[in-house]
């Protein structure tokens, strides 16, 4: 979906700096088809059509995992309306709330994207 630019997906440096680790957790992929190549270059065309997005402020502390608090700050600053991670859970239940951001799964994001495509 962000690739045929249907939805707009954000990146700062934070994010950036998690994707590039994981995708050279090599343990993770061993049934991956994709090569660490193909992978690499998937990932590329996805930042080519990210927003990038500089944080300004902090909100600190507010997450039980600080390793998540760039997630929401990113939204704040990027002017999210949702995140989408399988972190669900913890994403939703920090001490600062953003009633305005919805966190979704990637299953629930879709179904929402789902209902609200016209018929």
């Amino acid at each position: 979906m962000c690739l045929n630019r249907e939805v707009q997906a954000l990146v700062g440096v934070a994010l950036f700096s998690e994707y590039r680790d994981v995708l050279d957790r090599e343990l993770l992929f061993a049934d991956c088809e994709l090569t660490g190549v193909e992978r690499n270059e998937l990932l590329a065309a996805l930042l080519s059509v990210c927003e990038w997005i500089s944080i300004h402020f902090l909100w600190r502390p507010n997450l039980r995992d600080e390793a998540d608090n760039h997630l929401i700050e990113l939204a704040v600053a990027g002017g999210a309306d949702v995140i989408v991670s399988a972190n669900k859970r913890d994403l939703a239940v920090g001490e600062l709330l953003f009633p305005q951001i919805r966190i979704r799964t990637a299953g629930e994001f879709l179904e929402d994207r789902r209902r609200s495509w016209p018929r």
